[in-house]
């Protein structure tokens, strides 16, 4: 089995910063994709970044592309969400999640999911 853990979420500003930590344990990513969703009171779970583990490619969502940077620390089997300008429309848990192989922006199509982390951007 996998585990993930999220952290780092928090409180902020609107244009402020925070920068969520997925750390990943039980076995190797190498031919994982890693995908970070979030899911508001009352919406669905939406995509908002993906990576693939081993080539670092990377997809974003319309909504965060040029705000949010998606990346991964092979050493310590963490993927991170640099997220910037937040937005008070970004408040939500956010999720990470893995798949094998390839990216997918749907969240049905992940196997392993983290607890989530509160996110909170006050206007």
């Amino acid at each position: 089995q996998v585990q993930l853990v999220e952290s780092g979420g928090g409180l902020v500003q609107a244009g402020g910063s925070l920068r969520l930590s997925c750390a990943a344990s039980g076995r190797t990513f190498s031919s994982y994709a890693m995908g970070w969703f979030r899911q508001a009171p009352g919406k669905e779970r939406e995509f908002v970044a993906a990576i693939k583990w081993s080539s670092g490619i990377t997809y974003y969502a319309d909504s965060v592309k040029g705000r949010f940077t998606i990346s991964r620390d092979n050493a310590k089997n963490t993927v991170y969400l640099q997220m910037n300008s937040l937005k008070p429309e970004d408040t939500a848990v956010y999720y990470c999640a893995a798949r094998r192989y390839s990216y997918s922006p749907n969240p049905g199509e992940y196997d392993y999911w983290g607890q989530g982390t509160q996110v909170t951007v006050s206007s």
